[in-house]
């Protein structure tokens, strides 16, 4: 099993994936180790003096003005868990809750929030075990961190709440600790306040949404050139040179891609054979690269916003090096709510473009050629029709989560926290957003390659031929008659999602990026 080791200097996207997803297990470096310790004495100090200091010895938020003497401040420290684990809703994913974690632990290890290293150690062992605290769609604003989620998280870390076992019963989180041999953690001084002031739900969806889409990109490309394929359009709009006068660097990526996986066709270029010859494709088809470059820009914007937070530590109050203990605002999440945003507006474009493809597939007076709605014997049979329908469906809840939440702010905490990112609930509807995009993919690839197999006497590309064999090859029928079709584009939006087509492509282009 692989191992991450937290130091100080934050983590990466890598390591991120692998504890959410992959179970990777967690160790804490000796470097982390001394610089809570270090930290974790100037806290000691500054609690021991009768100066208030904010989150060592007074209260939260609008609540900072009293000060809070030494007997009172561990119940300050477990009641501000408690009263901050009030999220309700569904059940947030186990791999989001994990992320979080991750992230708060990497936080936590920088030296800079005042955390004993015990703690931080209790919280790898949590991960290590496979406990995941149960915590729920609502409760964060992106602003003072995804306070909710993170409180859930914390209370498990007291013993306190419910948690899921490596086996996926949910249970008291008491119970759960003492079956792993872990001791909960009795709180000091800022450490409740530290496990809960951070971005790091918003960002743990953000990193994994960028892996997800950085796939979801390369199968577009391919997707598409099977459609322009399936369609007998001309592949010279993806000339290299084209795309070098107006050079957007996502653009030339996806025009190679789809370069790629044409090469050798012989069904494109017969646009100007028809009874009635086109002088171009239509837009759907034409500018795929443009639109899917696009949003590849957005990606890499994303991801330098992603990579410069995960190297950061968010928290207020902050340890500095030199001894302060300063309040700042770092914990805002607008860096990453408006990415967040932007994510899904590109994620809905390419949604909808792709969705065009798949209807002019269907429509005989477009398709040039094909039966409607790929029908085996049209008007007995439906086709493809309703699979459109579907994907219909799933464009159009993307264009309404492409709506920004970023934009919105609604002020919490007596006017304290006046103006909040909704960074959160930007993370949330994208995760819906990379569902839609993958399923809707998964129906256009289900549409070109039955179009494609219905161009008899036509030979398609070799990449486009190893596509739809091993389409096949996991049980997803090519043509005929109708038949139950839920379970086929089911098939195939797994296909999609795990990377099959990707990997059925490349060993004839070559990578695709």
């Amino acid at each position: 099993m692989q191992t991450v080791v937290v130091g100080t200097s934050g983590t990466t996207a890598d390591d991120v994936i692998a504890v959410a997803r992959e179970g990777a297990r967690i160790e804490l470096s000796a470097e982390a180790v001394a610089a809570l310790a270090a930290a974790r004495g100037i806290v000691d100090a500054l609690a021991a003096k009768p100066e208030p200091v904010y989150g060592v010895s007074t209260g939260f938020g609008a609540l900072a003005t009293r000060h809070i003497s030494p007997e009172l401040r561990a119940q300050l420290q477990r009641n501000i868990v408690r009263s901050h684990a009030a999220g309700m809703g569904p059940r947030v994913e186990r791999e989001v809750v994990r992320a979080l974690m991750f992230l708060r632990l990497k936080t936590v290890a920088s030296g800079h929030t005042g955390v004993r290293p015990e703690v931080a150690q209790t919280m790898a062992d949590i991960l290590n075990a496979g406990i995941t605290p149960v915590v729920h769609e609502y409760g964060s604003l992106g602003c003072s961190g995804d306070l909710a989620p993170l409180s859930h998280c914390a209370l498990t870390l007291m013993g306190e709440g419910d948690a899921e076992g490596p086996d996926g019963i949910v249970k008291p989180a008491d119970e759960l600790l003492a079956d792993h041999g872990i001791e909960p953690v009795e709180l000091r001084e800022k450490e409740g306040l530290a496990l809960l002031n951070g971005t790091d739900g918003m960002l743990g969806m953000l990193v994994m949404a960028l892996a997800d889409l950085q796939r979801l990109y390369v199968t577009a490309d391919i997707t598409a050139a099977l459609s322009l394929e399936a369609l007998l359009g001309t592949d010279k709009v993806l000339a290299p040179e084209l795309h070098a006068i107006r050079p957007h660097p996502g653009q030339a990526v996806a025009a190679a891609n789809m370069s790629a996986v044409l090469k050798g066709s012989g069904l494109t270029g017969h646009f100007q054979e028809e009874e009635a010859p086109r002088v171009q494709d239509a837009y759907s088809v034409r500018c795929a690269p443009q639109v899917a470059g696009a949003g590849r820009d957005t990606l890499a914007h994303a991801r330098l916003v992603a990579d410069r937070e995960l190297a950061s530590a968010v928290d207020n109050p902050v340890v500095l090096p030199d001894g302060r203990v300063e309040s700042n605002g770092n914990f805002h999440g607008a860096p990453v709510a408006y990415v967040l945003d932007f994510l899904a507006i590109a994620a809905a474009d390419l949604g909808s473009i792709a969705e065009r493809r798949t209807d002019r597939l269907l429509d005989k007076n477009r398709s040039h050629g094909l039966p409607p709605f790929l029908a085996d014997d049209a008007g007995v049979d439906s086709g493809l029709m309703i699979a459109q329908y579907t994907q219909a469906a799933l464009v159009s809840e993307m264009k309404r989560l492409a709506v920004p939440a970023s934009a919105d702010s609604i002020p919490s905490s007596a006017m304290q926290e006046d103006h909040v990112s909704m960074g959160w609930s930007a993370a949330r509807k994208l995760r819906t957003t990379v569902a839609n995009l993958s399923r809707i993919l998964a129906v256009e690839l289900y549409a070109a390659t039955r179009a494609i197999e219905l161009r008899r006497g036509l030979t398609p590309a070799p990449a486009s031929q190893a596509a739809i064999e091993a389409l096949r090859a996991a049980g997803v029928e090519g043509p005929g008659p109708d038949r139950f079709l839920a379970p086929d584009l089911e098939a195939a939006d797994a296909f999609v999602r795990d990377g099959k087509l990707i990997a059925a492509v490349e060993p004839v282009t070559g990578p695709l990026a």
